[in-house]
């Protein structure tokens, strides 16, 4: 595989995450398509432990470590004393957890975004707070056990769609994005590093400690994921312009949660509500990005069920 991206490598071996990390997959893929004139802005977050803590980096790029409500804030700040010093070639780019966005960082977020601030804000996702315990976010998704929804406590309410709240705010583009698919992942940071205002990336990055698998499959996890459709891959530009991006073969739900310890306490039952949950939100995705539910392009998970595949790419 090759990708549309600098040859340089932008993140230095020795960095401090677990083996099979998907945010150091994500960030280290992110940071290619980005090249050098970055700036990253970096709450709280596994990420901000994995870079290391000053005067230690493993990045080659400039790392601004923020407090975790405060990635959009910093970055706000950031872009403008650039502009007052005229300089137009550097991008800044706040790159948080799905904690510091979907939760404790989004006020600041959605202000900044409403005021159209001119930066990249990247929430790479693994759907729990990681760094401090696994502990259940607004972005884990129904059905997951973590370290506050233990044993039949799990969780029974549906993961906070954060790309639909920040098309919600009418930025110029959104997008999905996932660590098994890089090459849509680096047309994607190419797309929002050329447009000018608030751009938002949503990057589902597996963690095998977190969901309980081993490391050698994360990136296989990841595509699962959208197979299932539980993460689709789409955008959304100026709000309203939507655009499926992957129209592959389908799997049931049950393929992706069975491989991971953290949904293993879920009976027949629950995968099957889960099923019709995920059918009735691609369903929902698929009207909005103009296709009728008779000659949609992408069948229904629900009409796939009797595919099995286990190619790894």
């Amino acid at each position: 595989m090759r990708l549309d991206a600098d040859e340089r490598e932008f993140m230095c071996s020795g960095h401090a995450a677990c083996p099979g990390c998907g945010a150091v997959i994500a960030l280290r893929i992110f940071t290619k398509a980005m090249g050098e004139n970055t700036i990253l802005v970096i709450p709280a977050s596994c990420t901000g432990v994995i870079v290391g803590v000053y005067p230690q980096s493993v990045m080659r790029i400039p790392v601004v470590h923020a407090p975790m409500p405060a990635g959009a804030s910093v970055a706000s700040g950031l872009r403008a004393a650039l502009d007052m010093r005229g300089d137009t070639d550097t991008t800044v780019v706040a790159w948080a957890g799905d904690g510091g966005t979907f939760d404790i960082g989004f006020q600041a977020l959605s202000g900044a975004v409403e005021r159209n601030e001119d930066f990249i804000y990247v929430c790479y996702d693994n759907e729990a707070y990681m760094n401090t315990g696994i502990q259940r976010s607004s972005s884990t998704p129904y059905g997951a056990w973590t370290t506050t929804t233990p044993g039949q406590d799990w969780k029974r309410l549906r993961k906070k769609n954060i790309v639909e709240a920040l098309v919600a705010h009418r930025i110029p583009y959104v997008a999905t994005a996932n660590i098994a698919f890089p090459e849509d992942l680096v047309r994607k940071v190419k797309k929002a590093k050329s447009i000018k205002g608030s751009k938002f990336l949503h990057i589902f990055a597996s963690c095998p400690p977190g969901w309980r698998i081993p490391s050698e499959i994360s990136v296989k996890t990841a595509r699962m994921a959208v197979q299932a459709n539980i993460f689709p891959l789409y955008e959304v530009e100026d709000g309203v312009r939507y655009t499926i991006n992957y129209k592959g073969k389908q799997r049931p739900v049950q393929d992706y949660f069975e491989v991971q310890g953290r949904f293993s306490h879920l009976t027949a039952e629950d995968f099957e509500q889960i099923q019709k949950m995920v059918e009735e939100d691609w369903g929902l995705l698929q009207r909005k990005a103009g296709y009728q539910a008779a000659d949609a392009c992408i069948q229904s998970s629900s009409a796939q069920r009797a595919i099995k595949t286990n190619k790894v790419f």
